[in-house]
């Protein structure tokens, strides 16, 4: 049986992959392993490493690492951690194929610890491009460690190419996200409203807003920014706390105190949850902030998005993502804007560019069948560039 390690460390990605999971467990030709690491292990980012048992999966290997601390310094000692706790796990579970999603610090410490023990790394999502943020340098880094890669556009596989990998290695099979959207029940209102306890009223608005952690100390002038231009609207809000970056406690200490402070109109969860998220975007009447999902998952949705600051800089985005920059007259003009009759009717209507059949089905069978035998050693793939002379 071909061995496949799925790596996870946040909620986000979990419920990113977990249709994939269950396609590797439920395949007789395949034995699934799960490390769950950072935040899913954190108290303070709400324990998620439950949700992966609740689903009926078997976490074979818990690697801690993340410090209490939100700083340069602690981000960087708990990518340390981390690679540490990998090469215990990893040399214990020996996989076939490593599975692993995104360009988050963690999985920079996963791709890396996988390298120097030889064993091939599918990574997904590759060839993105959010020039606002430290992510973008680890993905690029995270894909020439890589040796399978899933892109969810052309342009994307394009990238990943240009960045040296065999094009027979690199396949474009478009977002993981909005392929498990399909394979959801989703919530009805009614029982979406008794889960988190809030009533989404005719104006709702779903609200996540992360660190642009390429500037320095920009997330309090930021976020306080957004929450002015928030309390000059009547809309409810429902806000998810950011992830495990740097300064991203400022941004979360800020959201409690305006909830406590607005609680007639605002909730807060460190964790919706994949599902809860999914089934919010149903009835709610637009996403704000600067999250990946508002730029991905949100356009199949039919509503609109207001990307926020360079956060998703450079990012392929359909036409019902209005982007603003992060000043208070910005984000003023951008509510605004996302409240016409024009631009919801125009979001209706709008083609996801990420959009793509049978996604997860492509990968499960790419992962299953594609040879491993020397996948290890890479040929550098030159792409001819045609200068002026």
């Amino acid at each position: 049986m071909r061995k496949i390690c799925v790596i996870t460390g946040t909620r986000a990605e979990y419920g990113l992959l977990s249709h994939l999971m269950k396609m590797i467990q439920e395949d007789p030709d395949l034995d699934l392993q799960i490390i769950a690491t950072n935040m899913h292990l954190s108290p303070e980012f709400g324990l998620t490493f439950r949700e992966i048992e609740n689903d009926g999966f078997i976490i074979n290997k818990k690697v801690e690492m993340l410090l209490s601390a939100d700083t340069s310094s602690s981000i960087a000692k708990s990518l340390g951690l981390g690679i540490i706790g990998f090469a215990d796990a990893i040399q214990d579970l020996s996989p076939d194929l490593i599975v692993i999603l995104g360009d988050r610090y963690e999985m920079l410490g996963a791709a890396s610890t996988a390298l120097f023990f030889q064993i091939p790394v599918a990574h997904i999502s590759g060839g993105d491009v959010t020039e606002g943020v430290y992510d973008d340098a680890i993905r690029h880094s995270i894909t020439k460690m890589s040796h399978l890669h899933f892109t969810t556009t052309e342009e994307y596989r394009n990238r990943v190419i240009q960045l040296g990998e065999e094009p027979e290695r690199v396949f474009n099979v478009g977002s993981i996200g909005l392929d498990n959207i399909r394979h959801l029940q989703l919530l009805s209102r009614e029982d979406l409203e008794r889960s988190i306890g809030f009533k989404i009223s005719k104006k709702t608005y779903m609200v996540t807003y992360h660190p642009v952690t390429l500037e320095y100390m920009t997330a309090r002038e930021q976020f306080s920014a957004l929450l002015r231009a928030l309390d000059e609207t009547d809309a409810h809000i429902i806000f998810t706390k950011p992830n495990s970056d740097s300064n991203g406690r400022i941004i979360a200490s800020m959201i409690d105190e305006y909830v406590n402070c607005h609680s007639d109109r605002s909730v807060a969860f460190t964790s919706l949850g994949y599902l809860r998220y999914l089934s919010a975007l149903q009835y709610v009447d637009g996403v704000i902030g600067n999250s990946s999902s508002g730029i991905v998952e949100v356009p199949s949705f039919g509503i609109p998005t207001l990307d926020i600051g360079a956060r998703q800089k450079g990012r392929l985005a359909a036409s019902s993502v209005l982007h603003c920059e992060a000043s208070y007259e910005a984000i003023a003009a951008g509510l605004s804007m996302i409240a016409t009759n024009t631009v919801k009717a125009s979001a209706k209507n709008t083609k996801n560019p990420y959009e793509k059949s049978d996604t997860t089905e492509n990968i499960w069978k790419i992962i299953k069948n594609y040879p491993l035998e020397n996948i290890i050693k890479k040929h550098f793939y030159d792409v001819k560039i045609c200068t002026d002379k």
